[in-house]
């Protein structure tokens, strides 16, 4: 966005657009289940370009044994030996599955590249094996979706400093987000040469603007829904049988049992 403006779209509209595409995506999760579907979905972008956000509003009303979030760790000592792709191989969906990608195999053109964490053979390897890669995922049946969130300098930074001052969300302030302002122009450089790389006919990128945060989850999600040929499945019939009547149980008396403390109580005096 180069720091450009937006126009920020309100709270009641929001909420109300993300509960339809929310609606929409369970849709989507019953297809995958019914029809044996593998849907691999990547978020990729800069630290605090608003990834988890989204992650966590496509996965909010999804059934996790049906949508997978995968964030690995920094990889093993182990890890670092095999071939690159082999610990995210693990992590692909089997029919009936999704699996969203909280960053990805693209550590490898981003953070890694930047500061040095692999080679450059290493680097250069990654950038002609990763279209070979996703074009097998794709020949195999795999859906794959890739969307880039674009955050603007001074939206990340605003970020940062509204991070550091949340006590619940200090924890996603790390050292390697902050080294990550001092190395904005080489992140860019490493973002254009990934994507001349890597967005391919077979597996396109998609850039999700995301100064607005809003804004940014009900663009990828409602271009998500657009991109993949679900169909509504009919839920199966289910009725909630009358309670039969008693045949003479009785519960336990409460002091047999410890109980949680009413802490919800002191709100009320």
């Amino acid at each position: 966005m180069g720091g450009s403006k937006v126009e920020r779209v309100p709270r009641k509209p929001y909420e109300r657009e993300l509960l339809r595409l929310q609606v929409e995506l369970v849709k989507l999760q019953e297809w995958v289940r019914a029809e044996g579907v593998r849907l691999v979905v990547v978020f990729e972008g800069r630290d605090a370009a608003g990834k988890g956000g989204t992650i966590k509003r496509v996965a909010e009303h999804l059934n996790p044994r049906v949508a997978r979030i995968v964030a690995l760790p920094t990889p093993t000592e182990r890890e670092r030996g095999q071939w690159y792709f082999q610990r995210y191989a693990p992590h692909l969906p089997a029919p009936g599955e999704v699996s969203l990608f909280d960053r990805s195999w693209y550590n490898r053109a981003g953070v890694e590249h930047v500061m040095g964490f692999c080679t450059k053979v290493e680097y250069q390897r990654f950038l002609h094996q990763c279209p070979i890669f996703e074009r097998m995922l794709v020949e195999d049946g795999i859906l794959l979706r890739k969307y880039w969130f674009s955050v603007s300098d001074e939206e990340q930074q605003r970020r940062f400093h509204k991070r550091l001052d949340d006590p619940t969300r200090r924890w996603k302030l790390s050292p390697m987000d902050l080294e990550s302002i001092n190395r904005w122009e080489a992140y860019s450089r490493a973002k254009d040469e990934m994507l001349v790389h890597t967005d391919i006919p077979e597996a396109p990128w998609y850039v999700v603007e995301s100064d607005d945060k809003r804004r940014a989850r009900l663009n990828m999600i409602a271009h998500l829904l657009s991109t993949v040929p679900y169909r509504e499945i009919p839920p199966p019939a289910v009725s909630i049988p009358p309670r039969p009547p008693s045949t003479g149980y009785e519960r336990p008396p409460r002091d047999l049992q410890t109980y949680v403390p009413d802490h919800a109580a002191s709100l009320l005096r």
